[in-house]
């Protein structure tokens, strides 16, 4: 049979349809029968393992370093205003010994972050989790450090030039990477968060203000927090299948441009009126509503903001295929 050129064009068209469409039904029929997995299964971990500082840190009373709850009894409601690792957890039904008012007898969420630490407290962590035990099949572990070492490299402006606190900054989301990487070698999976922009806080907006020689101190930390993350992103070991990274900077930067896209009424001031942890609903400016802040302090997280936290760690455990 002879064949028109157009003719047997149509016909290869048509014969390649039909091949491929063959290859994709018996793969279809090759997973139903078991020989592979769906990338979209959804990871379930066994222990939720919390590694960092004040923004993910509850005390051994359950006092976080935001807003503290109180109940009808005036007494702490450690449920009441949840951190952002507290709302992860309890999308898993965990809850952590430091608040664990059901007396669960195995809390399957560990409490590792220390208020203070730095990158350098952080690896100490991880390896003290080792040394306690290790790591299991399906631990999930959150990683949020770094304000505590920028503050301090800021501290040291401008005696120490931008420059050489640039590249401090950029050796320390480094070494915060190689502690995320070490997680991942010891089996966990992780999510971890890089630095909320420090110049958008409280903290930054005085600086700036109070500053007598017009140095816009907020764009300098908002350089320093860029310097930090850039190394913690192209650091840490990019599979998706181990390490999920939450962009905090880049949420926090939208939050501060348009703050109503967001829910929240206040990204300028501190919620408290006292110093962390001894805040409470009672310790509070003025008409003062801890969901509509960004800030409880000049540089840590009310309610608000732990939101926006919870809500990208919340989606990195559930959309990385972990």
């Amino acid at each position: 049979m002879i064949f028109s050129s157009m003719a047997l064009t149509r016909w290869r068209s048509s014969a390649g349809r039909w091949a491929a469409k063959a290859v994709l039904l018996s793969l279809g029929l090759l997973a139903a029968c078991g020989g592979g997995s769906s990338q979209f299964d959804p990871f379930v971990p066994g222990r939720l393992l919390v590694f960092g500082d004040e923004d993910s840190s509850l005390d051994p009373n359950g006092r976080s370093y935001s807003v503290n709850a109180l109940g009808e009894n005036g007494l702490l409601n450690c449920q009441g205003n949840p951190i952002w690792v507290q709302q992860l957890a309890g999308v898993y039904g965990f809850v952590f010994a430091e608040c664990n008012p059901t007396f669960e007898p195995n809390p399957r969420a560990r409490m590792l972050a220390v208020p203070g630490a730095k990158v350098a407290d952080v690896a100490a962590q991880v390896e003290a989790q080792v040394a306690a035990g290790g790591f299991r099949d399906k631990d999930l572990a959150t990683v949020l450090a770094g304000t505590n070492d920028l503050l301090e490299l800021y501290a040291q402006y401008p005696g120490l030039n931008e420059a050489t606190l640039l590249a401090e900054a950029r050796a320390r989301g480094q070494r915060l990477a190689q502690v995320v990487n070490r997680l991942v070698a010891l089996g966990a999976k992780v999510v971890v968060s890089d630095v909320p922009d420090l110049g958008v806080t409280p903290f930054a907006r005085a600086e700036t203000r109070l500053d007598p020689t017009g140095v816009n101190r907020a764009a300098l930390l908002s350089r320093l927090t860029t310097a930090f993350n850039e190394q913690l992103g192209v650091s840490v070991l990019l599979d998706g299948r181990f390490v999920g990274l939450m962009q905090s900077q880049l949420r926090f930067q939208a939050i501060d441009r348009f703050p109503p896209a967001f829910n929240l009424g206040n990204v300028s001031d501190p919620v408290c009126t006292v110093p962390l942890p001894t805040c409470t609903s009672n310790t509070l400016v003025v008409d003062g509503v801890p969901g509509s802040y960004l800030w409880s302090s000049d540089v840590r997280l009310a309610p608000g903001g732990h939101a926006q936290l919870a809500s990208l760690a919340v989606d990195r455990a559930q959309r990385n295929p972990f």
